[in-house]
């Protein structure tokens, strides 16, 4: 059944379970610290502060790693797709070097490659329809690069060779090294780390709320709105196209080489 479910409904699902159980386990830990404030006052104090000290440490540690991780994967994407646009702007343009009838050839199946590689990442986050376009565009490389093979044969000239096919390469690694950062994650276990951390801070946080006197309920509110929201901020930093993160920079960038491919 979780399976089935679209990226975005799932880790909306995710969100809302670690914000019920902060909630909860705030309870929970109130509960436990007026119970023992109420059985030993000075007890219930005893440790508190090492023991808070070293898990909202760590947590923060922790947060602090995955927020920077987040946004340096993010950049880098944002200068892959920007590599992967100069690259096909360059290949269109070495094409000038090409007898007309090849240029005729290759240059729509090198629009249509552009629009796919466009489509394959702006369809997101719907993964069926960007898995269609990027495989459009794979097949499409592949009948670029014969036929570019194939013009530079029949021309007979190394300069031009040299000059066309490398630029194809390229255009084709960046697009390989666009999809790997697009595929570049932390692994699973530091989430699974940082919502346990959590979840224990939200534990020792509602504890020592409990032992307190008066019952603040905004001190509570507070804390899990903050850390729901540094989560939020890290989710959508780690995985754009899926939140509120769209990217609309890197789909302008190949619109308009995209205008600059009219023929």
């Amino acid at each position: 059944m979780f399976l089935a479910m679209s990226p975005v409904w799932l880790g909306i699902l995710v969100v809302f379970g670690i914000f019920g159980s902060m909630l909860l386990l705030l309870e929970f830990g109130r509960r436990m610290g007026r119970r023992g404030r109420v059985i030993d006052p000075e007890g219930a104090k005893a440790g508190l502060g090492t023991v808070d000290g070293a898990v909202f440490g760590l947590m923060g540690l922790l947060i602090a790693f995955t927020f920077s991780g987040a946004a340096a994967r993010f950049d880098a994407r944002r200068t892959a797709a920007v590599d992967e646009a100069n690259a096909i702007g360059t290949s269109w343009l070495r094409l000038d070097l090409l007898p007309a009838a090849a240029q005729a050839s290759i240059r729509p199946k090198l629009r249509d490659y552009t629009s796919a590689r466009l489509e394959a990442f702006r369809k997101l986050p719907d993964m069926e329809a960007a898995r269609v376009e990027s495989a459009r565009a794979n097949s499409l490389q592949q009948e670029i690069w014969r036929n570019a093979v194939a013009a530079c044969s029949e021309t007979n000239s190394i300069p031009t060779a040299v000059l066309v096919l490398p630029a194809l390469n390229q255009m084709f690694d960046a697009a390989s090294s666009r999809t790997i950062h697009a595929q570049m994650h932390p692994p699973l276990m530091i989430y699974q780390m940082l919502v346990l951390l959590v979840l224990a801070s939200s534990l020792l946080a509602g504890y020592g709320l409990g032992v307190g006197k008066v019952r603040n309920r905004f001190h509570a509110l507070a804390f899990t709105l903050t850390i729901m929201v540094t989560l939020l901020v890290i989710l959508d930093f780690e995985f754009p196209r899926l939140g509120l993160i769209r990217l609309h920079t890197n789909d302008q960038i190949f619109v308009n080489q995209l205008e600059n491919m009219k023929p």
